[in-house]
């Protein structure tokens, strides 16, 4: 009984941390960000010259923002972009699903910066990120979302509308902020849960036996055993927890570097139990259409998977 009181107490502490010293800061200044960026007309502007080109793969134009924060931010700072767009009646609820499923299966940057100290190759990962999303994308928008409501969408004039808001800029601040704020309140049940759910598997000791199940297996692509740990952790507690993971194993030797980089196109993304709830809380219509966006992210997965084994 105390070894378990032990391990939910970590688990509830760790969670805390992941929410409020590395989600936290993260969504308080992208959402007061976005925010004055949504007040000002800036992301209307951009979302009509981005959206011929990412149409074509049905992502709206306001997509582009939620692309740049994954890849140059954080697995969370799409949520104020997903929030604009969930509360905007012009973006179609297919859109949405494309656009979730290109953010699902691009590579998050509070995983990437820091492993990129320790061997793995940015350039291939940001560059395998974009390809397998878009293919994610345009397969959920053509095929897995195909029933879901969809819109034309409108010339610039129509589209650019002049904002009546006579709040001052430090109001949509703070009120960006709050609303980041909250946000993080929300997924920090899902925080705990998961790294749980992770300590209680290493305690009943599921994690050597997975080990020695798919060690072999893994082998076969010349991936050693010990990156069942990185695997599992990633897709139970998340990315972040991911890298807390494999940073001591690559720093013992246990993997090395361009094992690393074999793993990377399965395992740096966010389609896992933390980044999935996340996302979909950023609004109703976003955890709504959360399966056909997932349907497409595991085919963008597996394609970024496939040719990180194949150039490393």
């Amino acid at each position: 009984m105390q070894d378990f009181l032990n391990i939910l107490l970590a688990s509830g502490k760790k969670g805390f941390e992941l929410a409020f010293f590395v989600l936290m800061p993260i969504m308080v200044f992208m959402m007061a960000i976005m925010r004055v960026l949504d007040k000002k007309g800036v992301l209307r502007l951009i979302a009509i010259f981005t959206a011929p080109v990412l149409l074509i793969f049905g992502i709206p134009g306001l997509g582009v923002f939620a692309i740049l924060q994954i890849l140059l931010v954080s697995f969370a700072a799409p949520v104020s972009t997903f929030r604009i767009m969930d509360q905007d009646i012009d973006i179609s609820d297919r859109k949405i699903a494309a656009a979730l499923a290109a953010i699902l299966t691009m590579s998050q940057a509070n995983a990437t910066l820091p492993l990129t100290v320790f061997g793995l190759n940015l350039p291939v990962t940001m560059l395998t990120s974009l390809v397998g999303g878009l293919l994610a994308s345009f397969l959920t928008y053509k095929i897995f979302a195909r029933n879901l409501a969809d819109s034309v969408e409108r010339g610039a004039a129509e589209e650019i509308k002049k904002e009546d808001d006579k709040q001052k800029t430090i109001q949509i601040i703070m009120a960006g902020a709050e609303e980041g704020f909250q946000l993080v309140l929300k997924a920090v049940p899902l925080f705990v849960l998961a790294v749980f759910m992770v300590n209680v598997l290493k305690a009943a000791g599921a994690i050597t036996l997975m080990e020695k199940i798919f060690g072999p297996v893994l082998s076969l692509v010349g991936i050693s055993g010990a990156a069942v740990l990185s695997i599992v952790t990633k897709y139970i507690a998340g990315g972040t927890a991911m890298m807390g993971a494999t940073i001591p194993l690559i720093q013992d030797k246990a993997m090395t570097a361009v094992e690393l980089n074999k793993i990377a196109g399965f395992t740096i993304n966010p389609l896992d139990a933390v980044g999935v709830a996340v996302l979909v809380s950023s609004g109703k219509r976003v955890a709504a259409f959360v399966m056909p966006a997932i349907k497409g992210a595991i085919i963008g997965i597996l394609f970024r998977g496939i040719i990180h084994l194949i150039i490393f």
